[in-house]
């Protein structure tokens, strides 16, 4: 099946999405947007996806996916191997509950367009901007990292020894944060897995510096 990824290099959302492509060992052809030139405005691709936002995954019969974790969903359906979602319900809520820590807590207060807001109708400087990045990110993390330090289900990734849902999102995550200098030592469980998830190639292939867009 032809992939298609409309994407932009630093939105961790499209990291979250590379990473599960590369994981599943699959090939798209790579189409770069600059949100802040307004390239997600524009008529086509407001076509492809009316909300305007990246990623967007169209297939081979032009069918656009939208919203990344419903993504990365489709493609644990339609390509098994290997699974990002554990078989056991618990084990499986477990998974979806830290990733939806990162992409239900933080991502929706701190994403491009809400800080773009704070300064357009609040005035907000940039160091306030970076305040408020920084405190919704230590709201989630500090008991993220209770909830993986303390639990005999965290292994060498966030459940198990294989990289899952929630590492896909936890790691675009962090690369998110070092725009803003937060230090990862705060939090030594996250770091230690980010460290195992920085060392896969897949992953390292996803990161934002690394894609044909990247300033």
């Amino acid at each position: 099946m032809r992939l298609r990824l409309h994407n932009f290099y630093r939105s961790s959302t499209s990291t979250r999405l590379r990473a599960a492509l590369n994981l599943k060992g699959l090939n798209y052809e790579y189409l770069a947007y600059a949100l802040r030139k307004g390239d997600h405005r524009s008529a086509e691709f407001l076509a492809i996806n009316p909300a305007g936002l990246v990623p967007v995954l169209e297939l081979g019969d032009g069918t656009a996916l939208t919203q990344s974790l419903a993504i990365i969903e489709w493609l644990d359906e339609t390509y098994s191997e290997p699974p990002l979602l554990p078989e056991d319900p618990a084990a499986r809520a477990r998974v979806r509950a830290l990733a939806y820590m990162v992409a239900c807590e933080i991502h929706p207060l701190n994403n491009l367009r809400v800080l773009n807001r704070l300064g357009m109708q609040f005035n907000a400087g940039d160091d306030a901007v970076a305040q408020w990045f920084v405190h919704w990110v230590t709201a989630t993390f500090d008991p993220l990292e209770a909830m993986l330090a303390d639990s005999r289900e965290t292994g060498r990734f966030c459940h198990g020894d294989a990289p899952t849902l929630a590492d896909i999102c936890l790691y675009a995550q962090v690369w998110n944060n070092r725009r803003f200098s937060i230090p990862l030592e705060t939090w030594p469980t996250i770091a230690r897995i980010f460290a195992e998830l920085d060392g896969l190639q897949a992953f390292r292939d996803a990161a934002p510096q690394n894609q044909p867009d990247a300033e």
